[in-house]
């Protein structure tokens, strides 16, 4: 902890070639991730050549690597901090506004690999709340929570609806990242980048319960700039598997234009092509 802490308070200029570093440390010891996003990466983007493969693959882990520092800085740095040290820019904050609108927003965004750093900035700047999955080690569990809340108003597990759907009922904004293989509960058999591929089809199901409007949180890096960028997806009329393939869709669309910045290094075929797909 004391040596994680100490690499985020170090000047930001240096944080860059320290994720390169990092990134190429991980490419070595990290066989397992190698090999799972290796695999995503050359199914999802099959139309690219083997070079250009290995390329997005050795970006992705230069940013795996600099994620290590973005973590730390959105959960140990203060407000203040990063408003002062972090180049970044948030697109449509208005459709977060109660004077626009006193229904509730589910902010669908994705797994991005600076996802913890770009939740803290949006709640900088909003009042948002977060669904999240417990970590599976306790310590590590409480240093997350305890990061999240530090500009976030509060978590709630993934499994437990009902904190989050009160929240949208509350007319409050509800960050909630749907783009992981979670199994067969609430989910359904729906395609991403053309593969079958388990999806939670709950979205539809919380928008019916809270009226809440759904929204899509994009992110990426302009040369050194984090942009967020807020847009609103109609749902009005499209039954639950429509919608989330709707978001499946949309969410490729926005992968593709920073393929290297995604979070390739998750089974996200597990439950459709088998575990054994990664080894």
């Amino acid at each position: 902890m004391t040596l994680w802490q100490g690499l985020c308070h170090l000047p930001t200029s240096w944080h860059p070639p320290m994720g390169r570093l990092l990134g190429k440390f991980l490419l070595i010891v990290a066989k397992d991730r190698k090999k799972i996003a290796q695999a995503n990466i050359s199914l999802c983007l099959s139309n690219l050549s083997a070079d250009d493969q290995k390329k997005i693959l050795s970006n992705n882990f230069a940013l795996l690597g600099k994620s290590i520092i973005e973590t730390g800085i959105a959960w140990f740095w203060s407000d203040a901090k990063i408003k002062k040290s972090i180049d970044y820019e948030i697109f449509g904050l208005d459709l977060l506004s109660i004077e626009n609108s006193t229904k509730g927003n589910l902010i669908i965004f994705k797994h991005s690999q600076h996802l913890e750093l770009d939740a803290r900035l949006l709640a900088i700047n909003a009042e948002v709340y977060g669904v999240s999955r417990s970590h599976n080690s306790a310590s590590m569990n409480k240093i997350q929570n305890k990061g999240r809340l530090s500009s976030i108003k509060g978590t709630a597990d993934k499994d437990n609806p009902r904190k989050f759907i009160k929240w949208l009922k509350n007319g409050k904004n509800v960050l909630y990242a749907i783009d992981q293989d979670y199994g067969w509960d609430n989910s359904a058999k729906l395609k991403f980048f053309n593969q079958e591929t388990a999806t939670i089809t709950t979205p539809k199901k919380i928008i019916d319960i809270t009226g809440s409007n759904l929204l899509f949180m994009n992110s990426y890096y302009e040369k050194n700039k984090i942009v967020l960028k807020l847009e609103a997806l109609n749902s009005f009329g499209i039954d639950n598997k429509g919608l989330s393939q709707k978001i499946n869709d949309f969410m490729e669309e926005k992968i593709l234009l920073h393929p290297a910045e995604y979070l390739w290094a998750h089974r996200r075929f597990k439950s459709t092509l088998g575990k054994s797909f990664y080894k």
